[in-house]
């Protein structure tokens, strides 16, 4: 997934008939690392008004659970009271090679993240804890997110276009195409910049 791109894998989803795979346009890459790839795993959060008896309960159990090469998707129902993320579990995740971690909701520590090589997608910064304010009740379930379906070992991929969920079972031929029309696209540009027409070459290739 590393030499794609978010646009060309949505397109290769939509003609296979998987219209529905890219989250919501308010998550965005928050770090200077800018693009994410790699195996779901799942968390969901949720809005609280006390800080829980066991805080960051799941959310540890989540960041121990994972291995190499799985990006956390943190479904949290775009969730600006606070920040879910930081440096320390940034620093925890990159001892263990996850690849990343994406979610409906913020973070913070960006001064430390800034320098850090590690891809955070969310929806804004905060100064404020999440303690008393929103925890992870489920960790490894399947989870629906801006009506993304999603699941542990589905594909991700994001940049700076966005985030798009890549089913498990879709997953080997979706890349295929996806690589397919990369090389399509390549000489396309080629061919417009040469001056042909649009439409033409649109004729020619199908690729636009």
């Amino acid at each position: 997934m590393e030499s794609l791109y978010t646009a060309v894998v949505a397109d290769v989803l939509d003609s296979m008939g998987f219209r529905n795979q890219t989250l919501s346009a308010d998550i965005r890459p928050l770090t200077p690392a800018q693009k994410v790839c790699g195996r779901v795993f799942t968390a969901k959060a949720v809005s609280v008004a006390q800080i829980p008896d066991e805080p960051y309960k799941l959310e540890m159990a989540a960041i121990d659970t994972m291995v190499a090469g799985d990006v956390l998707l943190v479904d949290a129902g775009h969730n600006k009271q606070s920040a879910f993320w930081g440096e320390l579990l940034t620093t925890a995740c990159m001892a263990k090679q996850v690849g990343g971690v994406v979610m409906s909701t913020c973070s913070r520590d960006l001064w430390a993240l800034n320098k850090m090589d590690f891809p955070v997608f969310g929806i804004g910064c905060t100064p404020a804890d999440s303690a008393g304010r929103i925890d992870v009740v489920r960790i490894g379930e399947p989870v629906e997110m801006d009506g993304v379906k999603a699941r542990n070992g589905d594909l991700i991929l994001g940049d700076l276009d966005g985030v798009v969920i890549i089913p498990a079972d879709a997953a080997e031929e979706a890349l295929k195409r996806a690589s397919e029309k990369v090389s399509g696209e390549n000489t396309v540009r080629e061919e417009l910049r040469a001056g042909r027409p649009v439409a033409e070459v649109f004729r020619k290739h199908g690729i636009l």
